[in-house]
């Protein structure tokens, strides 16, 4: 092979830092960059990869579950922030991977550090034949589970998924729906007003609350959290410690209207681990994944509109897209746009951020 493998992925990688999305527009920025980079990687040959040399490459070179394993390796061991202990898990198809033969395309499940911004790991879906409850399972036995939160959509609201994180010395935040219907109806009954009747009173309720208030995007959300032990002993769920009911208000300033939604859920952390405060946070949480992650993934590297035909190939981009996506949170950056802006007007800054030259 002309160009060894770790300088088509440091290539590969580079571009992608400083803006480039396609296989066809990395290549072509690589080529424009060629003076600075031959000369910095110190390559023997004067010219670069091909398009075809890239895709070839991520193809057929590279094994995705061991630079899978290998990318979260590396992200797990970067400098934290702080010690975030909530584990998204929510799963995302590589629509671009989806043709006529094969409706599914990529699906990918994926566990991810919503406060540091990083994937720990993902798994292949193989959604002709299972789902991402089959997977989750997998996922969550590959982590280190200890001293943390693991939250979901209420697809994995499930029983022995429950288990099994506290099995590992970790707890859970649930959102429980209809997919739960007998759990979901008696957590709901709880919190429903008490009617009194004549001659009898209400039955006392350790109900704890709390609220946060934010304006943005044009109107003002208010998130009340009302959190009860009282379910403990009866509900049918294992390793429950409270209940919650969450509700969201929306008011939009321009027109007045407001709206409400109404979650009802379950965590095995205790009131002593976990306030309504926090529970609101870890709650929140949840929609880092979607979009810290997926939406970054689909809108600012354009994930979905790239056709990739080869399933290994769409794993491959997604894995690199991951690392990316990584390594600028961990520089501090919030908008990614910029960041690659920056890091296109000085490639050298970006290689620096790779091999640490």
């Amino acid at each position: 092979m002309r160009y060894r493998l770790e300088i088509i992925l440091v290539l590969f990688i580079l571009a992608k830092l400083c803006g480039q999305n396609k296989i066809y527009g990395i290549a072509d920025w690589v080529q424009q960059q060629s003076e600075y980079l031959i000369a910095a990687l110190q390559l023997r040959h004067m010219r670069l990869p091909h398009h075809s040399t890239y895709r070839r490459v991520l193809t057929d070179e590279i094994d995705a579950e061991e630079l899978e394993r290998v990318v979260g390796e590396y992200l797990s061991q970067l400098p934290r922030k702080g010690q975030d202990t909530v584990i998204a898990i929510d799963g995302k198809t590589v629509r671009g991977t989806i043709t006529l033969e094969d409706p599914f395309g990529l699906h990918l499940l994926a566990a991810y550090l919503p406060g540091e911004g990083i994937v720990l790991m993902q798994m292949v879906v193989e959604k002709d034949k299972e789902n991402e409850i089959v997977v989750a399972p997998k996922l969550l036995e590959c982590l280190d589970l200890r001293q943390k939160v693991v939250i979901g959509d209420a697809m994995h609201t499930q029983r022995q998924l429950s288990i099994q994180i506290v099995a590992a010395e970790g707890d859970f935040v649930w959102i429980v729906k209809d997919n739960q219907p007998n759990t979901r109806e008696a957590i709901e009954r709880l919190f429903a007003p008490e009617k009194s009747r004549p001659g009898f009173g209400c039955p006392p309720m350790n109900f704890r609350t709390a609220k946060t208030t934010e304006k943005q995007a044009g109107r003002i959300e208010e998130r009340t959290i009302q959190v009860s032990s009282l379910l403990n002993d009866y509900l049918d769920w294992p390793h429950v410690e409270q209940v919650f009911k969450l509700e969201r208000r929306f008011t939009y300033l321009s027109t007045g209207l407001v709206e409400t939604q109404v979650q009802y859920g379950l965590t095995s952390l205790t009131a002593r681990k976990a306030c309504p405060k926090r529970l609101l946070k870890i709650i929140r949480s949840e929609w880092g994944i979607e979009n810290g992650l997926h939406y970054r993934r689909d809108v600012t590297y354009q994930e979905d509109q790239t056709r990739i035909t080869a399933k290994s190939l769409g794993r491959v981009m997604a894995t690199i897209n991951n690392l990316v996506i990584g390594l600028i949170n961990h520089q501090g950056f919030v908008n990614h746009a910029h960041a690659r802006r920056v890091f296109n007007a000085c490639p050298a800054k970006a290689l620096a951020l790779i091999v640490g030259l």
